[in-house]
């Protein structure tokens, strides 16, 4: 027997509707390990940045919280033809890679994991990486430098309370000074950015700025003004879903000094445990732990564990 919808039937169909933008990013899946712990790939070896000193703090941060376990990759350009991990062995891979490109073995067993349901995070400079590797460009949503310009797709910033795609001539990646910049959550209700303040402070670092790629299937859920590079409010924070993949790309870690910033700091643990798992389970921040008029560091052994 066909029922004639009732308004109140629209009403409730219209909710449900409303409810699903973000629940695809959230259907969630177990961790590999036994013990529940999120199992996470971090590669590094080359990177135009200190990795040496940055991937340990990204380490700690991490497993500060009790809910990762990390296995580091270090491939230099003499290991880089010989690199061939098994990525469905982890929940997430962290890339805080910038180098030589990696086999293409390698690159389509990478493009498998994620099509398939694996789960990517991109720190800084990493987004350098890759340029002429299509999928990869796709993952990250947007890039910079590695000759990117137009031909790799549209500038993406945020203008009058929207998202703007700029198909303008011109280089990708640029950043200006480095400063104290301030972070503006644009998407409130997502499970990265639910529970943060609305607007705080980055430890000192460049912001950067100008970058294209393909944006396809991303959401920016961050921003901050580029002041002394575009001028304009740039992606800071931004998720992507490729296949039935999860990434989180965060322009934050220039250093080890600015890793140290609970802003980077609380946005890794929320991002990574979000592409692995689809959901955040970290405790929420307080306005007075994340401020807008100060950028607070903190040494991330002082993290205290997720309950």
């Amino acid at each position: 027997m066909f029922l004639r919808p009732t308004i109140t039937a629209f009403f409730f169909l219209l909710m449900a509707l409303s409810a699903t933008r973000f629940s695809l990013a959230e259907d969630t899946k177990p961790a590999n390990t036994p013990g529940g712990k999120i199992e996470v790939l971090l590669i590094d070896g080359q990177n135009n940045h200190d990795w040496k000193r940055c991937s340990p703090v990204m380490m700690t941060t991490l497993e500060a919280t009790g809910r990762f376990e990390i296995e580091q990759a270090t491939v230099s350009k003499s290991q880089v033809a010989d690199f061939s991990p098994d990525f469905t062995k982890y929940d997430v891979v962290l890339s805080n890679y910038n180098g030589a490109s990696w086999p293409e073995k390698t690159k389509a067993a990478f493009v498998k994991y994620i099509q398939n349901g694996g789960s990517l995070v991109v720190v800084h400079a990493a987004d350098n990486s890759f340029p002429k590797w299509k999928e990869f460009n796709e993952m990250i949503g947007l890039g910079g430098w590695g000759d990117r310009n137009e031909k790799d797709g549209p500038y993406v910033y945020w203008k009058d309370g929207k998202i703007v795609r700029d198909d303008s001539k011109g280089r990708g990646g640029s950043h200006g000074s480095h400063w104290e910049y301030k972070v503006i959550v644009r998407e409130k209700d997502h499970p990265i950015t639910r529970g943060l303040p609305t607007e705080f402070l980055q430890a000192k670092e460049e912001l950067y700025d100008r970058l294209r790629g393909p944006g396809k299937n991303m959401t920016i859920l961050a921003t901050a003004f580029a002041k002394g590079g575009s001028e304009r409010h740039e992606p800071v924070l931004m998720t992507i879903s490729y296949g039935k993949g999860r990434i989180f790309h965060t322009v934050m870690g220039h250093s080890h000094t600015s890793m140290k910033g609970v802003a980077f700091q609380e946005t890794l643990i929320r991002g990574t445990e979000w592409a692995a798992t689809g959901k955040v389970t970290f405790p929420s921040v307080t306005a007075a732990e994340l401020p807008v008029d100060r950028a607070v560091s903190r040494d991330p052994k002082d993290i205290k564990p997720a309950h």
